[in-house]
C-alpha cells in the first residue's frame, strides 16, 4: 500500500516540483516559518491572479508583523468557506476585515475576510528565475480600484504590453 497522497489532495503548486504537501500541510509550514518572523517561498498554483501572478511563479509571502494589509496588497489567506490557501488582492479595508478578490476573478470575490485568516503579504515574485515587480509596486492601488469597479478586463487585455514596457524601462536598474 502506497503512503503517497492521491493527486487530488496535493496542492497544485507542489505537484509540479514533486513535494507531497497537502494544502493543510503547506499552510502549517507557512505558519511555522512566519512564527519565526521569516518569509516563506513557494510555487504558486492556479490562474486567479493572472496576469500579475501566473501558475508556477515563485512567491515570497512575508509575515504581517506590525502592519495590517493595505488596499492593493496581495495577501495569502485561508479562505473561510473552503479552508484553502489563497493569494488574492485586498480591494478595500473595513476596520479589522478586508474585502479580497483575485485579479482574474471579477465575478467571484472572496468577500470580507477577517484579519485572523490572513497569513501574510506577498512581498516577492519570481518568474523563470527573474524578479517581477508589476502588480506589487505602487500600481497595486490602481489595480485594486480597477478590480473593485470591474475594469480589470481592460487591464488583463493590456497587461502583456504593460509588462513588456516596464521590463524594458526598468530592467537596467536591477542588479543581475
Amino acid at each position: 500500500m502506497s503512503k503517497r497522497l492521491p493527486r487530488e489532495y496535493l496542492h497544485p503548486a507542489m505537484r509540479k516540483i514533486g513535494l507531497p504537501l497537502s494544502g493543510k500541510a503547506l499552510i502549517e509550514l507557512m505558519q511555522a516559518v512566519h512564527a519565526k518572523g521569516l518569509p516563506f517561498r513557494f510555487s504558486a498554483g492556479g490562474y486567479s491572479m493572472t496576469p500579475f501572478i501566473r501558475d508556477g511563479d515563485v512567491i515570497t509571502v512575508s509575515p504581517l508583523a506590525l502592519h495590517a494589509p493595505r488596499r492593493g496588497d496581495v495577501v495569502a489567506f485561508i479562505h473561510p468557506k473552503t479552508n484553502r490557501l489563497c493569494l488574492h488582492r485586498v480591494l478595500s479595508v473595513h476596520g479589522g476585515s478586508f474585502f479580497i478578490q483575485g485579479d482574474n476573478m471579477p465575478e467571484r470575490p472572496d468577500g470580507v475576510i477577517p484579519r485572523e485568516a490572513i497569513l501574510g503579504r506577498v512581498t516577492g515574485l519570481e518568474r523563470a528565475g527573474r524578479r517581477v515587480r508589476l502588480g506589487l509596486g505602487p500600481e497595486r492601488l490602481l489595480l485594486a480600484i480597477l478590480s473593485r469597479c470591474g475594469g480589470m478586463a481592460l487591464t488583463r487585455r493590456y497587461a502583456g504590453w504593460l509588462y513588456a514596457y516596464f521590463s524594458r524601462s526598468h530592467g537596467s536598474c536591477e542588479k543581475h
